[in-house]
């Protein structure tokens, strides 16, 4: 699991930079914490990122009804702007994989490198759901 405070995992993440026009990427948790980062982007800005990339995946998911079923899965958002892209992926369960591109990536290439980077970092890209502390006691007795 990747340490808040060495991100561990920010060279692999680095990888999917490797297409041209891709900016930055960042690893985040259902719950908005930031797990890894990309090296060119400072951590206050992934932090931020992160905390509103979690309520564009949970604006998304919620759209599920619009699209099928409202217990279609979510995989993916992305999200177009005049000088870019956004692209948010699922990266397991309780993670998500999130990459900026400009204009004139190739999106394809963009998205296949993140679901292959996905695939190879398997189990170090989730984030397991925290307990509480009742949850946490061995005998399911809470700890206050």
């Amino acid at each position: 699991m990747t340490s808040p405070v060495t991100n561990e995992l920010g060279w692999m993440l680095d990888e999917v930079l490797r297409v041209p026009e891709a900016r930055h990427a960042i690893l985040l948790s259902s719950d908005g914490m930031l797990r890894a980062h990309s090296k060119d982007i400072d951590r206050n800005e992934a932090e931020r990122q992160a905390a509103a990339l979690c309520g564009l995946q949970s604006i998304s998911r919620s759209t599920a009804e619009f699209c099928a079923e409202e217990t279609s899965p979510w995989q993916q958002t992305l999200v177009e702007f005049v000088d870019g892209y956004v692209f948010l992926v699922a990266a397991g369960p309780g993670a998500y994989l999130a990459v900026s591109a400009g204009q004139d990536v190739d999106m394809e290439a963009v998205t296949y490198s993140m679901h292959k980077l996905v695939d190879r970092l398997g189990r170090e890209m989730t984030s397991p759901p925290r307990l509480t502390s009742e949850a946490a006691a061995p005998d399911g007795v809470g700890t206050e």
